[in-house]
C-alpha cells in the first residue's frame, strides 16, 4: 500500500469497526472521569486531507485543544486527540473543582490535568487496535497544544509530510446528561503500519 487513497470500502469498514470500539471504551472512561454517564454516537471514519479536516475541526481559525502521541513499536505513526474548549473547562471543572477556566493560559496542573484526559482517550483507540490486531504498540508522552485548529493540524502535516497528505479521521460524539461532547481522533500510520495491520487482521490489500 503506497497511500491512503488505496484504502477501499472493506478497509473503511474495518477502521470503522476499531473506531467503534475505541469509542466506546473512551466512553466508558469519559463516564469515570466526569462520574456520569456517558453514551456514544456511532463514529464516523472518513479519510481527509489536512484542509478538509480544518473545515470538518470547525476552521483554520477554531480554537481547540489537541493531544498529540507518537506510535512506536509494531505500528507507527501519530495519533492526536482534538476537543472543543467547552470539553476542556467542563472536564477541569469536575477533575479539579475550578470554575473559572482560560484555555489560553492553563497552569501546570491544568495542563497535566489535559494530558491524562488525552492519554486515557487515546489509550482507548490504541488498546483497541492492539487487542483486535495482538500487534504491540506504544505510545510517546502527550504532547498538548492549545491553538488555533489550522496550526494544531500543520503538527501532523510537518510530521508526516513523507508519509502521507492525507489521515484517518475518527469523529466522535459523547453524551452525558448535561451535553454533547465532540471528540474527534486523527491518526496517521506508516503506510507499512497499516498494511501489517490489515495483513493481521486477515484482510487483503
Amino acid at each position: 500500500m503506497l497511500n491512503l487513497d488505496q484504502l477501499n470500502e472493506i478497509h473503511i469498514d474495518v477502521l470503522r469497526e476499531i473506531g467503534n470500539i475505541g469509542a466506546g471504551n473512551a466512553a466508558t472512561s469519559l463516564s469515570q472521569m466526569l462520574d456520569t454517564t456517558v453514551d456514544m454516537a456511532v463514529p464516523t471514519v472518513r479519510i481527509l486531507d489536512i484542509n478538509d479536516a480544518a473545515t470538518a475541526l470547525g476552521g483554520p481559525e477554531n480554537a481547540v485543544v489537541g493531544i498529540l502521541v507518537k506510535l512506536y513499536g509494531d505500528i507507527e505513526g501519530i495519533m492526536m486527540f482534538i476537543i472543543e474548549q467547552d470539553f476542556v473547562k467542563t472536564a477541569l471543572q469536575v477533575l479539579l473543582g475550578e470554575d473559572m477556566v482560560q484555555c489560553e493560559k492553563l497552569s501546570e496542573i491544568e495542563l497535566s490535568a489535559i494530558s491524562e484526559i488525552g492519554n486515557i482517550m487515546i489509550s482507548a483507540y490504541i488498546n483497541s487496535i492492539g487487542t483486535l490486531s495482538q500487534l504491540n504498540i506504544k505510545t510517546s508522552v502527550p504532547a498538548v497544544s492549545v491553538d488555533m485548529v489550522g496550526a494544531i493540524l500543520s503538527v501532523p502535516a510537518i510530521e508526516m509530510s513523507s508519509v502521507s497528505e492525507r489521515i484517518i479521521f475518527i469523529e466522535d460524539d459523547f453524551l452525558s446528561r448535561k451535553n454533547q461532547i465532540s471528540a474527534n481522533m486523527l491518526l496517521v500510520p506508516s503506510m507499512d503500519s497499516l498494511s501489517k495491520l490489515m495483513l493481521q487482521l486477515g484482510i487483503d490489500l
